[in-house]
């Protein structure tokens, strides 16, 4: 498995492509406007604590006030509105919390009225950013996300990731946090820190500590809402958080992003700073290069094209993402209708896992797949969707599959979720949207792989654009396909089609149905 990431920049923001074995599996976009990214860390004022709602809305300079809800606040509260108030009058300007007198725990059932006034001074972190027409969701308890730990200030605690599964390996990492741990701040172990040394949890571990006083000296100056922590910046972060040793290479074509990003690999990994590479074409944009634009292309949209004729349509509606399986309309060597289902839904389960990373997805989804009577088959499906869902960092579950077929998965959503519009104008000016053109060399592709099954001699009408694209060049996609399929296609540029239409005929000339 080689993971790439693809980074394009422009004026107005800087798009990051992960491929898995050339394959679209996450896209994000880092705008110049992006103000409340996940990890930022402000400090604000509280507007107005609503004892029904049990939260406070808090003014952080967005349009609408952020939200802040009794169980986001943390036990140690107490002691970060003491330390807050400390370091903004000049009173206080160690900032290590090791002579740091803690306040005692506020109530975990208790009443944000009771906490929190008007007015008051707060440092809070972005968990969610902007989302439609809600403000951030944000959080009083905080943490600074590192390589191999999160550092969490007025707290106690150490805790190893869940995703380390050898109680030997994870009493290991509790003995080495444990020897490092400054007091007053509590540590979380990533998962990336399985097998790592000291010295490089100590390097982490000082690096945040460093982040965490620049902070604080900020605190007496800052006016208020103010961020007073930016999270890393987007190619950094998703560097932190996903890299490992299966990424064979970051593409940027940016000089001064492509420095700062060999800088952090310098401080993550060493050793492979030599994948990170400066792409300089004059002829080819990079996400075309990388055949970025034409998954961006295929993978949106209501319907997604799978392998074998089959499809996905997914939908979204104000409560929940419905997604539904279908065979399409195609021939199958399996023996029988459960096997071709089992066929299906595999191949739709892993299409679902790359589905709901590509666009971010969160909230509830419910998965319509096809109709299995084998609960064999059932547990199968189950263990293959998770396994493909393993390396989604986004927070999720996945509950078994109904009797009627159904999966339902409730998914993290901590960011607009990425729509891309696929649909154009139509150019025959029929006066509406069309599918993209790109879309349809996909389709006639998928129409032929069923047809040529069938039939020896095909004969394909369709539009002189279209026509032109498939049997120009070397080598051709008619080429591809008679190498593939070992059966020459006759392709007729039609002047009378429209733009998109196209047609299949026998060898005596009849229409084939598609």
């Amino acid at each position: 498995m080689n993971k790439e990431l693809i980074i394009r920049s422009s004026s107005e923001a800087v798009d990051f492509a992960l491929l898995k074995d050339g394959k679209l599996i996450e896209l994000h976009k880092e705008e110049e406007k992006s103000n409340f990214q996940v990890g930022d860390i402000f400090i604000a004022k509280i507007r107005k604590p609503v004892a029904g709602l049990n939260a406070a809305f808090v003014n952080v300079g967005f349009e609408k006030d952020a939200f802040l809800h009794y169980h986001d606040l943390g036990p140690n509260l107490a002691s970060q509105l003491k330390f807050i108030k400390l370091v903004s009058a000049g009173k206080l300007k160690d900032f290590s919390l090791k002579t740091f007198q803690f306040e005692k725990e506020i109530d975990k059932d208790g009443i944000i009225t009771d906490i929190l006034s008007a007015n008051q001074s707060v440092l809070v972190q972005v968990v969610k950013e902007p989302i439609s027409t809600k403000g951030p969701r944000i959080s009083a308890e905080l943490s600074l996300a590192g390589r191999f730990i999160v550092l969490v200030p007025f707290s106690d605690r150490v805790s190893i990731s869940q995703k380390i599964e050898d109680k030997k390996e994870k009493d290991r990492l509790k003995k080495l946090v444990l020897s490092i741990k400054p007091k007053g701040f509590g540590v979380i172990v990533r998962t990336v820190a399985e097998g790592k040394n000291v010295a490089e949890l100590e390097k982490d571990l000082q690096n945040l500590l460093g982040r965490w006083s620049a902070m604080c000296k900020k605190l007496p100056t800052a006016h208020h809402p103010s961020k007073v922590l930016g999270e890393l910046n987007r190619a950094s972060s998703i560097l932190r958080d996903v890299f490992n040793d299966t990424f064979s290479g970051i593409q940027i074509d940016d000089e001064e992003l492509y420095h700062q990003t060999k800088e952090y690999l310098q401080e993550i990994a060493p050793s492979k700073q030599s994948i990170v590479k400066f792409y300089q074409s004059n002829d080819t944009p990079i996400f075309e290069k990388y055949n970025i634009e034409r998954q961006i292309k295929t993978s949106f949209g209501r319907t997604v094209s799978m392998s074998k004729g089959a499809y996905l349509i997914i939908e979204h509606t104000e409560a929940l993402h419905v997604i539904d399986v279908n065979s399409g309309n195609r021939s199958n060597k399996a023996t029988n209708q459960e096997d071709t289902a089992m066929e299906v839904n595999m191949i739709a389960a892993a299409e679902i896992a790359r589905q709901l990373r590509l666009r971010d997805m969160g909230g509830i989804i419910v998965v319509d797949f096809i109709d299995m009577s084998n609960p064999e088959n059932r547990k199968v499906l189950f263990d293959f969707l998770r396994e493909e869902m393993s390396d989604d960092k986004a927070k999720h579950k996945i509950l078994p599959p109904s009797k009627f077929g159904l999966v339902q998965i409730t998914r993290q959503r901590v960011r607009p979720e990425v729509n891309i519009k696929t649909r154009e104008e139509d150019p025959n000016k029929h006066n509406g949207e069309i599918e993209a053109p790109i879309l349809i060399i996909d389709k006639i592709t998928a129409d032929l792989e069923r047809l040529l099954k069938t039939h020896n001699k095909v004969v394909l009408n369709t539009h002189p654009f279209v026509a032109a694209y498939l049997s120009k060049g070397f080598p051709s996609l008619r080429s591809k396909w008679f190498f593939e399929h070992k059966k020459w296609v006759k392709i007729i540029p039609r002047d009378a089609y429209t733009y998109l239409e196209y047609h299949f005929y026998d060898k005596k000339g009849n229409v084939i149905s598609e």
